[in-house]
């Protein structure tokens, strides 16, 4: 019986000391694949790292353009929702126009007024050098009405000299003599009156002159007035098509909390237009991964909304500062609360493939990750 016991027994421990063999050598075997694939994996990981540097502090970017209101005014009627596509040129929205077109109408009355008086200093300007070239006529007549006097006077003279002579031999009458001596003086007072004349006529010149040079700077005041009044006007028109509010570019407009009857101020902004015609993304760039990092180098773009899809783009500018220098308190390193911080270095990232569709559906803020293809 003792045999048979032992007999038995030992078949069982011999299956025994085979089973921890096995679980061993499985163990063994799947410790090792794990230690394979971990160390592939590592090594794929570390050789990828060699030549990319990615980041997911990204966001998609866009130009987003304000729609501000250039002069105070109520809003008469808002022609757009929001999310509503608008083309270059349509009206978003209109102001009160009355007050305006009534300045308008102000501006345009005053410039009337203005070359009303331009043209009544014009036609004064040209009446009186008019009466210039009248008083050089006169005083041209004098001169030569003086010549002719002077010749009558010479003759009279010549004359009364001989009848002088003659009187002494009693050879003429004393009538004659008394003729001769008439003759003379008549005709030196005609001088003296003609010379008078001209010297009136010169003193007249001078006025006339005068006055001539009066209104031609009254026509350059009345000029200026004109200027001016045409600015007015130009003014008025300006603020008059400030009224009416367009779209600067193709885009869709976003957050239109306006209503008829409101009142804007100049310069507030009333919504804004995300444009249509070009998208980008800035990545936040630890300051370590910047060393092989440079413009014109090949970029992958995933984006939170398509994750399947590979957006192609390329680096196309650093920023000339970090994130946290545009900061509205940027630190101050010399305060004496210094702690070193890793810094974010903002690169702007342009999308390729213009052709691709799924660009136009991405929309300013999105999340995205983004790889930089390193230099090989």
């Amino acid at each position: 019986m003792a045999e048979n016991i032992n007999d038995q027994s030992t078949p069982d421990m011999k299956e025994s000391e085979k089973a921890p063999k096995k679980k061993s050598k499985f163990f063994i075997i799947v410790l090792s694949l794990l230690l394979i694939l971990g160390g592939w994996f590592g090594i794929s990981k570390y050789v990828y790292s060699l030549h990319h540097e990615d980041t997911d502090d990204a966001q998609v970017e866009a130009n987003i353009s304000p729609v501000i209101s250039k002069i105070p005014g109520y809003i008469t009627k808002v022609f757009v929702d929001d999310n509503q596509f608008v083309h270059k040129g349509d009206t978003l929205l209109t102001l009160d126009q009355r007050d305006l077109k009534i300045v308008l109408a102000q501006a345009e009355a005053a410039l009337a007024t203005a070359k009303s008086n331009l043209a009544s200093a014009t036609a004064n300007s040209y009446a009186t050098s008019q009466n210039v070239h009248t008083s050089n006529a006169a005083i041209t007549t004098a001169n030569a009405q003086i010549e002719a006097a002077k010749v009558n006077v010479w003759r009279a003279t010549e004359d009364y000299q001989r009848y002088a002579n003659l009187i002494k031999d009693h050879s003429i009458t004393q009538q004659q003599y008394e003729q001769a001596l008439a003759a003379k003086q008549l005709a030196e007072r005609q001088l003296q009156v003609l010379m008078d004349q001209k010297n009136q006529a010169a003193a007249q010149k001078g006025i006339v002159i005068s006055q001539s040079t009066a209104t031609a700077s009254q026509i350059g005041v009345a000029e200026s007035i004109v200027k001016q009044r045409e600015v007015d006007v130009e003014n008025a028109k300006l603020n008059l098509s400030y009224t009416t509010l367009v779209a600067s570019e193709n885009g869709i407009v976003s957050k239109v909390n306006l209503q008829e009857g409101q009142f804007l101020q100049a310069g507030q902004l009333a919504f804004s237009i995300v444009l249509n015609s070009d998208k980008w993304v800035v990545a936040n760039f630890k300051e370590t991964q910047y060393d092989e990092m440079h413009v014109g180098q090949k970029v992958i773009v995933h984006a939170d909304a398509f994750p399947k899809h590979d957006f192609d783009a390329v680096l196309s500018s650093f920023s000339p500062a970090t994130g946290s220098k545009f900061a509205l308190l940027p630190p101050d390193n010399a305060s004496g609360n210094f702690v070193k911080v890793v810094q974010r270095l903002p690169v702007k990232i342009n999308f390729t493939n213009k052709q691709d569709t799924l660009i136009q559906k991405l929309r300013p803020g999105m999340n995205v990750d983004v790889v930089v293809e390193l230099d090989q």
